[in-house]
Parts: structure tokens; C-alpha cells; sequence
């Protein structure tokens, strides 16, 4: 078996991944919901995430086939998740209601804000452009950035203060809202097209 290791690959898939995974920019929103749950694992969020994305590069289109949902379907239902996650950061409201919150790790970080349905995408698209073992080491550095944000969103949170981040909540709620809505009318012309007339 032949490895194909370029530095060069691997910071592309990187400096795209990190684009689209936008961590950075998803402090508010990190900051939220670790208001409302009152504690993030950090480590369970990053390493769940990771695997959610190594795996789909292996068997993503291959997993959608077998349960009969194509890559536009899935991001439609993602764009979805994104769209109520934005409402609730703008409008102050709460839409998905915790019985007993105690932390958040798989839903809503890991899945669908980490890896989520662009991130999805993306690996599957660098697929067709990269080597495997870049962008899996593209994956890996990725998620430790994620990692440390996690890890110290209380103290970014002490940093930036709470009036900056409320700020920052509508603003990126916006954003986040209107990712969700590229997200959907990309997908959803595909799904249309592909309905008989």
C-alpha cells in the first residue's frame, strides 16, 4: 500500500474543512448552548465528530445508498437543524426543549454544527481531489482546533463578555440562518430535477 503524504494537500483540505466547520465563528453559538445545558464535553464532542467524519469519508455515499437517501436529501434535512438552531439564536426563544440538561456532546455539536451536513459534503467532495490519509490528518488537526475551543469557551466567554456575545449570538444567528437557507436552495434544485414530471 502506497501513501501519498503532501504538506501541501493536507493544509488545502485543512484550510477548507476549517472554512466550512467555521468553529471560530461558531464561539456564540457554542457559548449558548453551553448556557443551556450547562456543560460541553469537549473531548466526547471532538473525538464523536472526528469519527462521524473519517467514517463518511469511507462510506458516506455508500451509507445515503443503502438507506435510500441521496447527498442533496441529507443536506436539506441538515440546512433543517441549522435553520431552527439560528431561529432560537436570533429570536431569544427556545424550540428544542431539554427535560434535564446536563451537557451537550453528540446533538446538537458533534452533529449536526461540527459535522455537519456541508462538513459532510465537503470530505466527500475533497475525496474526489485529494489523497485519503491528507485529508483524514486534515480531519484529525481539525478537530483538535475544535478540541480546544470546546475546552475553553468559558474563558473565551470571560473574555469576550456576555454584552459582546450577545451581540455576536444574533449576528452569527443570522449568518448561521442564512447558511441554512444557501444550504437548502442548493440542495433542494437538485431534488427537484430529479422529480418525474
Amino acid at each position: 500500500m502506497h501513501y501519498h503524504f503532501s504538506i501541501q494537500e493536507i493544509i488545502s483540505c485543512f484550510m477548507v474543512l476549517f472554512a466550512i466547520i467555521d468553529i471560530i465563528g461558531s464561539i456564540p453559538i457554542i457559548v449558548t448552548i453551553k448556557n443551556k445545558v450547562g456543560y460541553i464535553q469537549a473531548r466526547k464532542t471532538s473525538l464523536v465528530a472526528c469519527v462521524i467524519l473519517i467514517s463518511f469519508l469511507f462510506i458516506g455515499e455508500k451509507l445515503l445508498k443503502i438507506i435510500g437517501i441521496d447527498v442533496p436529501s441529507f443536506a436539506v434535512a441538515g440546512a433543517f437543524v441549522l435553520f431552527v438552531i439560528a431561529l432560537e439564536m436570533i429570536l431569544g426563544i427556545e424550540i428544542n426543549k431539554m427535560d434535564e440538561p446536563k451537557s451537550a456532546s453528540i446533538v446538537p455539536l458533534a452533529f449536526p454544527l461540527i459535522a455537519g451536513a456541508g462538513s459532510l459534503t465537503t470530505v466527500l467532495a475533497l475525496k474526489a481531489e485529494y489523497h485519503t490519509e491528507n485529508i483524514i490528518l486534515a480531519i484529525i488537526l481539525n478537530m483538535i482546533v475544535v478540541y480546544l475551543v470546546l475546552k475553553n469557551c468559558g474563558r473565551l466567554e470571560q473574555i469576550l463578555g456576555q454584552g459582546f456575545i450577545s451581540v455576536m449570538k444574533k449576528v452569527f444567528g443570522v449568518i448561521l440562518l442564512a447558511i441554512s437557507i444557501k444550504l437548502f436552495t442548493t440542495n433542494i434544485t437538485s431534488l427537484i430535477e430529479k422529480v418525474p414530471n
